[in-house]
């Protein structure tokens, strides 16, 4: 039952439940007010001048809007845009492909851009700046180089792990910017918006319960409120309150502070298996039986966030809330233990 939930699927394409919520435009997208900002101001002065958009870079843990703005930016301008991910560009004629069928102020959405190969990426620093494609044809004595000229258009870029990408093309974006983790207060907007959308009424009690187990991130709120709809649906008479949502939720062992099974897993590993730690996090993915890269990439990030967890030099430890979490009382001077590094 939690699969349709779990973060792990929380970078995978939008699901056509997902782009009927997505908002249109700015005035209905909730949060991130500075970045909208920005973005709004950069839209408008381009086409005061009649420019392309300057190349844009988004970054931040997913589910929190970034193909969103990327579609709203294209809306904003009036273009045309073409989306794609870093690992679906296996070699430079894909990307060639890509870049000459776009037209004059399209927009190119290349989600998971820190994925691109090295050798590809070498091809996108004269597109961006020059929009020009060098690319080698043949091999051998008969390689040659062919120049071909593109229409000027913008790049926007997302990732969520920026420290992953290369200087050089980092610096071609003519804007970066962070989406943070969103607020109670902008869930239950995003929440009293989709359940308008989905027609299920919705109290002020139940949209702030499910804000409040959504980790702050928008995409997990409307997979949570879809869920909590089928539950009041079929038992509590299409009616979400505070009990209805926190029965729904209790069903899929999300507890009141957004913690699942796997979060309050790593804690008791951490206490229990590693004397509250360090621990490196090898060893600790072996302690609860998940891969390393989704510990570090799927829950570490709220743990810490929250003040489960804290990342040292030696590795990861538990901090008084963590003990707190699970029942037990903090140890007053907890001894060093034996992690392996980070």
């Amino acid at each position: 039952m939690n699969e349709p939930f779990s973060k792990e699927n929380s970078e995978e394409p939008a699901s056509d439940f997902d782009k009927a919520l997505r908002p249109p435009d700015f005035d209905e997208f909730v949060g991130q007010v500075k970045v909208k900002e920005r973005l709004m101001l950069m839209v408008e002065a381009a086409n005061q001048r009649g420019d392309a958009l300057d190349h844009v870079l988004l970054s931040g843990p997913p589910g929190l809007g970034k193909t969103t703005l990327a579609h709203i930016l294209a809306k904003a301008f009036g273009s045309q845009i073409h989306c794609t991910s870093g690992p679906q560009i296996e070699k430079a004629g894909d990307l060639a492909g890509i870049l000459t069928n776009l037209s004059h102020g399209d927009f190119l959405f290349i989600d998971e851009i820190h994925r691109l190969h090295p050798a590809i990426e070498e091809y996108l620093y004269p597109a961006m700046e020059d929009f020009q494609l060098d690319i080698i044809i043949d091999q051998g004595p008969n390689a040659r180089s062919v120049s071909l000229s593109l229409p000027p258009f913008t790049l926007i870029g997302a990732t969520t792990r920026p420290g992953m990408l290369t200087a050089p093309l980092r610096s071609r974006f003519g804007m970066t910017n962070r989406l943070d983790y969103y607020t109670a207060e902008d869930l239950v907007k995003i929440i009293n918006r989709s359940a308008s959308l989905i027609k299920i009424e919705t109290d002020p009690g139940g949209a702030h319960e499910i804000a409040s187990r959504s980790r702050g991130t928008p995409r997990i709120t409307n997979n949570l409120l879809r869920w909590v709809r089928d539950y009041a649906q079929v038992r509590a008479d299409n009616i979400i309150t505070q009990k209805v949502a926190d029965t729904a939720l209790g069903m899929l062992d999300i507890d009141a502070d957004g913690l699942d099974e796997m979060d309050k897993r790593i804690l008791e590993a951490v206490i229990y298996k590693f004397g509250g730690g360090p621990v490196g996090v090898g060893s600790l993915a072996v302690a609860v039986g998940e891969d390393a890269s989704t510990i570090e990439d799927v829950y570490e990030p709220y743990l810490i966030l929250q003040g489960y967890l804290q990342r040292t030099p030696r590795g990861r430890t538990a901090s008084p809330l963590a003990y707190q979490k699970i029942g037990l009382e903090a140890p007053t001077n907890q001894p060093p233990q034996q992690g392996d590094l980070l």
